[in-house]
């Protein structure tokens, strides 16, 4: 889907959900499941939570999560998934638009999994934001697309940045910051329409020292 002439992120993004199914996966997202099982559970904050699989997850491993998303209505559907699950009361559902607001608060762990757009999108000052916002010792997560998949916005002709040149567009102190992993991993993936195909993401997994 792509958004229309003069629609805004925000309508965009509710149309997205509006024509979407409140149906979730019931699972985490893979990456966040490999690095934050093992972590201690403090306070968690989502960037972009969609309809919730991650929020509850990170919620019954004990976190108290605070999830944002642009959309109203997936913030509905992701918040009838934590009742659903019984861990409503764990997690703080917030709307932002996040080129205007940011959420309040120290975290434990940060996690933004596939925070991207069709339209304009200042996505490395928002993750600069998001990483200042972690506590010592805390895990900072950023999952972007590495390929395009058939059912993407993206241009055929778009060029996606290698890992490290992901993580060095954050702007980051490198001192400030020990590399948990960043590299690209393969999976096989759904799309909208139930699509399957093999595509890579790009994880830039950080501790704050």
């Amino acid at each position: 889907m792509k958004p229309k002439e003069n629609q805004s992120p925000v309508e965009f993004w509710e149309e997205v959900y509006a024509n979407a199914s409140p149906r979730t996966k019931g699972q985490p997202s893979a990456a966040l499941a490999r690095f934050a099982s093992d972590r201690l559970p403090g306070h968690a904050l989502e960037l972009g939570c969609a309809k919730g699989d991650d929020a509850v997850w990170l919620a019954n491993m004990g976190w108290m999560v605070v999830a944002v998303d642009i959309s109203s209505t997936a913030l509905s559907y992701a918040g009838a998934n934590a009742q659903a699950h019984g861990v409503f009361g764990k997690i703080n559902f917030q709307q932002h638009d996040l080129t205007h607001s940011f959420p309040e608060g120290e975290f434990d762990l940060v996690s933004a999994m596939f925070l991207q757009t069709p339209f304009e999108f200042a996505r490395e000052t928002v993750l600069r934001q998001a990483a200042s916002s972690l506590k010592k010792g805390g895990l900072f997560l950023a999952v972007t697309h590495g390929s395009r998949p058939s059912w993407s916005w993206d241009k055929a002709n778009t060029s996606f940045p290698p890992p490290q040149k992901r993580f060095q567009d954050l702007g980051l102190i490198p001192t400030h910051w020990r590399e948990v992993f960043v590299g690209n991993e393969e999976r096989v993936a759904s799309g909208p329409d139930g699509q399957q195909g093999a595509i890579t993401d790009t994880i830039v997994c950080l501790e704050r020292c």
